[in-house]
């Protein structure tokens, strides 16, 4: 198939590319590299065909000839959700179904869309799967929810959305993201010997490794259209819900001479949910993921080794989402609504990415 993926450079896309590739499958890519300075380690160019173009702005002969959509673009947490949360209604929702439908109307046959765990919000205690109701508290999990009933709504004989509800990512990549548990609280060991706990780790979280969300698309794509038009599924596996004290146990075990410690002020945390990622196992055999909270800990912290990860990089706006894109706007270099306003020549002397223009 030929797959366009959206967000082909960001924290998920990189790995998602290379095993969309070894699958078979010709990938085009989506990308403005909104965090082109934000890699760590080595960035290795994809060697794919690439649209330079924010996701608001393709046009339906951008789909000519795809086959499929891997739609990963758009405003990635909560954090950044809050601060911005027309935007994120802008982008999350409003571009996600704008796409699908010139995708639809370009002959895209299935739409895989990115969602995310983040949908069920404050769950509580008891276990839920994709039949429960969402309850999303904050905009980013609520810009999801939306998306998802407008997409399953362009769904018909032809055109098949597909729902991936994503457990919280882990795991490294070269557009690392430090503000997700298992990868933060390893980096905060790592170069402090702390084990930092924001919140009192009461919360439930269901992690799940990129490299398995990988499996996951290319399970969704390849798989018969009777099996996943306009299905949901958690992506996961069910085994691997934590309270978030639990990771961080882990990760003390993990990382030698560290230690849990709570941050002042540390209380509990709304959103807590414990997901069953039974569906996807049972209806998607391609998917198996390899992943489990040790293994990923023990791989952040020799990635960490590796290419020596320090606390001021992992403390500095660079690899935090929040934090950079406040120093973009701080600088003058984007708007409010996540568009570069500098010209290119003015980039560089601004400290920012070349060759950017949106988001994704």
């Amino acid at each position: 198939m030929r797959v366009l993926v959206t967000g082909h450079r960001g924290y998920i896309g990189s790995p998602l590319v290379d095993r969309l590739k070894a699958a078979g499958h010709e990938v085009v890519g989506v990308d403005t590299e909104l965090y082109e300075d934000c890699t760590f380690g080595v960035n290795k160019d994809s060697g794919i065909p690439t649209i330079d173009r924010d996701i608001r702005e393709l046009s339906p002969s951008d789909l000519e000839g795809i086959d499929a959509v891997a739609h990963l673009a758009g405003i990635c947490n909560d954090p950044l959700g809050d601060l911005l949360p027309e935007t994120t209604y802008d982008i999350n929702q409003a571009a996600t179904v704008r796409l699908a439908k010139i995708s639809k109307a370009s002959g895209v046959r299935r739409f895989v869309f990115s969602s995310s765990c983040s949908v069920y919000g404050a769950a509580g205690q008891e276990w839920i799967d994709e039949q429960s109701e969402p309850n999303p508290i904050t905009p980013y999990g609520l810009s999801k929810w939306k998306a998802e009933i407008e997409l399953s709504q362009l769904a018909d004989g032809w055109f098949s959305p597909v729902f991936l509800r994503s457990a919280t990512a882990y795991g490294f990549s070269p557009r690392i993201r430090f503000d997700l548990v298992l990868n933060n609280l390893t980096a905060h060991a790592f170069t402090s010997g702390k084990v930092l706990l924001k919140s009192d780790g009461t919360a439930w979280r269901p992690i799940v490794h990129i490299e398995d969300i990988g499996r996951a698309f290319v399970a969704a794509i390849e798989a018969p259209a009777e099996t996943v038009h306009n299905e949901i599924f958690n992506v996961g596996i069910t085994t691997e819900n934590y309270r978030i004290r639990e990771i961080a146990h882990i990760v003390e075990e993990t990382v030698p001479g560290s230690r849990v410690e709570f941050a002042a002020g540390a209380g509990p945390d709304k959103r807590t949910y414990r997901v069953d990622c039974s569906k996807i196992s049972r209806l998607l055999p391609k998917f198996r993921p390899q992943w489990t909270a040790r293994r990923g800990a023990r791989d952040l912290y020799s990635k960490y080794s590796e290419y020596g990860l320090r606390l001021e990089d992992f403390e500095g706006a660079r690899y935090q989402r929040l934090a950079y894109l406040q120093s973009l706007m701080a600088r003058g270099a984007i708007d409010g609504n996540l568009r570069w306003i500098l010209p290119a020549a003015n980039l560089e002397a601004a400290g920012t990415a070349q060759h950017v223009k949106g988001v994704c």
